[in-house]
């Protein structure tokens, strides 16, 4: 199998993609498209001139719309009926035809939930299956190599709002979002991104176990990516206990430093102590007080070996502008090349 490595690049930073990254991503998506009045809509007035560049560096590239994120809503309304199932889907295959894309990536933060502050309702489970059956089916007509992927939660809540076994006959692959996998509704420490489980935590999930729970639910394993993180959750006001590890906190775990902050200014400095754990294969960082949680060049590593593992179609990321080290992406490439 040729794995594949996929990063998430924001509109604004298609443009600051490097020469060296161009060449070492297989797919980047685009973050993101949004879904308005029923209508899927993205416009960047440097798109064309940008994935131009790109292209003349490396040919093979190819580029994903990906649509939604979290919060962003409109994908309920759409899918309930077929009217808004065909609206949503010529929309989105018209931006994929104007700027010659390779196709869609739906980041429906999530279907049959409403915790995003979006949309949604019971029915979303079967209309979900539906909006992908009608896109596929659009798509096939117009090119049958265009890809139709998902970002999924990577945990077994997102199954419970889909029909995962049906909506993977539809589906090229699968992004799990094994990040923030703990964080913004904890205010128990711990790793946010980690590839295998602690032995005791109260709110256990790891890379690991969404692979298993999403196989289990009828998604082939070659259908399925992985995903990486290239920024941290932290969490203050922690006890300094075990490295503050596991630990209650006077916050969740909010949104913490990117990649290249760590880097500059958190691993191993201004009284943060960098600590990994052998046993979830993932670093974090302590200073007494404030517990940050991450992925680096280590843990990336234990990741890619696993994918190779369990047969895995390949890794994602995000996202590209939390990692101004420009570091990450080829040392992801460097370790897929290794297998």
């Amino acid at each position: 199998m040729t794995h594949k490595l996929i990063g998430y690049v924001g509109t604004r930073d298609l443009a600051n993609v490097t020469e060296a990254d161009a060449k070492n991503l297989d797919i980047i998506n685009i973050a993101f498209g949004h879904v308005i009045d029923g209508d899927v809509v993205w416009k960047n007035e440097t798109a064309k001139e940008d994935l131009a560049r790109i292209k003349a560096i490396n040919p093979e590239i190819k580029f994903v719309l990906s649509v939604g994120g979290w919060g962003a809503g409109g994908f309920s309304e759409a899918a309930y009926t077929e009217e808004g199932r065909k609206r949503f889907s010529k929309t989105g295959i018209d931006i994929v035809l104007e700027y010659g894309l390779d196709g869609l990536d739906l980041d429906w933060e999530y279907p049959s939930y409403t915790v995003a502050g979006i949309g949604g309702c019971i029915e979303d489970k079967q209309n979900f299956t539906l909006l992908l059956k009608q896109i596929r089916e659009d798509l096939n007509e117009v090119n049958k190599n265009y890809l139709l992927t998902i970002a999924a939660g990577g945990g077994a809540y997102y199954l419970k709002g889909v029909e995962m076994d049906k909506a993977a006959e539809y589906l090229d692959y699968v992004q799990l979002m094994t990040y923030d996998l703990r964080g913004g509704f904890q205010t128990l420490t711990g790793h946010h991104t980690n590839l295998y489980a602690p032995h005791l935590d109260l709110f256990a999930a790891s890379t690991e176990e969404a692979v298993r729970d999403f196989m289990a639910a009828g998604v082939p394993a070659e259908k399925l990516v992985i995903g990486i993180a290239f920024y941290s959750r932290m969490w203050k006001g922690v006890p300094n206990v075990d490295n503050g590890y596991l630990q209650m906190a006077e916050t969740v775990g909010t949104y913490g430093p990117s990649y290249h902050e760590l880097v500059a200014d958190y691993i191993n400095k201004n009284g943060f102590t960098r600590h990994w754990d052998d046993v979830c294969k993932a670093p974090y960082l302590f200073n007494g007080d404030t517990f940050i949680s991450y992925d680096d060049e280590e843990s990336i590593s234990h990741k890619i070996k696993f994918m190779n593992e369990k047969g895995l179609l390949g890794a994602m990321y995000w996202e590209y502008g939390t990692d101004e080290t420009r570091t990450l992406t080829g040392h992801m490439r460097q370790e897929i090349e290794k297998l």
